[in-house]
């Protein structure tokens, strides 16, 4: 079977196993059922997932032009503590970021190779978490709006790290900690303006990830570098598909690529 479609980030269903999807276009493919099969993938085109347009890919799915002028790609985004909308500010589009900063927001740790701190609107939990591959997380707190998320990030990123190294997460090589400790260790680091939304007595969400056979030394597939490769799918482990030969494939750091998928 053949399927083409632009790449966007892999769906996924919290289930005792993760399930994860992709949306081809015309099919709708449920990854898990590719598990040890033999699969293809090859660059096709680009096509931006702002303007639609056969553009080379910039960054986050966008061409250069859009990645600059979307409200989807703003500086807040990337870094929370930069949003403004509560202020009435506007960045891009004032609408929209009004709807998208103005709801409430997660702080949270989550242990994926190590502990690492994090925010996520509160609709996206636990989907932020499988998307960055942890195995357990925990909210620390919940603030109304994505401004006060970002600021108790900056204040907690002193004490504890904010980047998930790929490799380590990708090879299962996980240290166990107890996140409900941190979580409370870390109270005393909140901002004034967040403290009273502190979380107290919550339980750590544990994730089980589809994979049958982890990489001792994941490689990175480039498909501009590499545009057809073939391989036998053991695993899929945060937006990563795991192959046996070790070639692993970030889907989200391939966004607005048209591919080419042959089971």
């Amino acid at each position: 079977m053949n399927y083409q479609g632009v790449l966007k980030k892999m769906m996924t269903e919290n289930a005792d196993e993760i399930q994860y999807y992709l949306d081809m276009k015309t099919d709708f493919l449920n990854i898990n059922q590719l598990l040890n099969k033999e699969i293809s993938i090859s660059f096709v085109t680009y096509e931006c997932l702002n303007c639609g347009l056969e553009k080379k890919i910039y960054r986050q799915g966008f061409c250069q032009s859009c990645f600059f002028e979307t409200p989807n790609a703003g500086d807040w985004i990337m870094r929370p503590e930069l949003s403004k909308a509560h202020l009435g500010i506007e960045d891009r589009d004032l609408a929209y970021e009004k709807a998208a900063q103005l709801q409430p927001h997660i702080v949270y740790l989550a242990n994926s190779s190590n502990i690492k701190v994090g925010v996520t609107r509160k609709q996206q939990v636990p989907t932020r978490w499988i998307d960055q591959g942890a195995h357990e997380a925990i909210e620390i707190v919940e603030v109304p709006n994505r401004y006060l998320a970002g600021i108790t990030e900056v204040a907690l990123k002193n004490h504890v790290a904010d980047k998930t190294n790929w490799r380590k997460m990708l090879k299962n090589d996980i240290e166990d900690a107890n996140l409900v400790e941190w979580r409370d260790k870390l109270k005393e680091f909140i901002p004034d303006e967040a403290r009273e939304y502190f979380i107290e007595n919550n339980a750590e969400t544990h994730l089980n990830f589809p994979v049958v056979q982890y990489p001792e030394k994941p490689k990175s597939l480039n498909l501009i570098k590499t545009p057809n490769y073939s391989g036998k799918l053991v695993g899929i482990k945060g937006q990563y598909l795991i192959f046996e030969d070790q070639t692993v494939f970030n889907v989200r750091a391939n966004e607005g690529l048209v591919v080419s998928l042959e089971v």
